[in-house]
């Protein structure tokens, strides 16, 4: 139930030829509070609620619960979230021992790039791309539920 992960910004898109899967992703959020938040996904043709606590001071580490339901409960739940319902295509791509799921975000998050990995402790080693940008782990704006509130296309460059 705890969930170790880190998020990088993403240079190119040479990760899509490296991709194994792609799933397109709409998800909103019934509470975005960063104490707790309570997301409601639809990936492909599942339905999933999860549960995220707080991270800790990292940015790395942090509580997640996650259940599957049917497409036919995600989808209501889904229609009563906030404001802000993050569309995104997921690509898989492997790199040494790990993978890689490097979100394309569309709608109000159009051009933006990031790629996560979930690690077994906070400072495990794993294998960079050459795609890999700058790391924004402890970086909120780069976190889906604020970004369902602050679009990245409403961000002064």
């Amino acid at each position: 139930m705890v969930e170790i992960e880190r998020k990088f910004l993403v240079n190119s898109s040479d990760f899509k030829a490296q991709a194994f899967a792609k799933n397109h992703i709409a998800q909103g959020y019934l509470s975005s509070d960063p104490e707790r938040t309570v997301r409601i996904r639809i990936k492909g043709e599942s339905g999933f609620l999860t549960i995220k606590g707080k991270g800790n001071e990292t940015g790395m580490t942090r509580l997640e619960w996650e259940t599957e339901i049917s497409l036919a409960e995600a989808k209501p739940l889904l229609a009563i979230c906030e404001k802000g319902i993050i569309d995104k295509i997921r690509y898989e791509v492997k790199s040494g021992k790990h993978t890689f799921e490097v979100d394309e975000f569309f709608g109000e998050n159009e051009g933006l790039l990031l790629a996560e990995i979930e690690l077994h402790h906070e400072n495990e080693d794993f294998k960079k791309p050459d795609w890999l940008g700058k790391e924004v782990t402890n970086d909120e704006r780069y976190y889906n539920a604020y970004l369902s509130k602050n679009p990245f296309s409403e961000w002064t460059k």
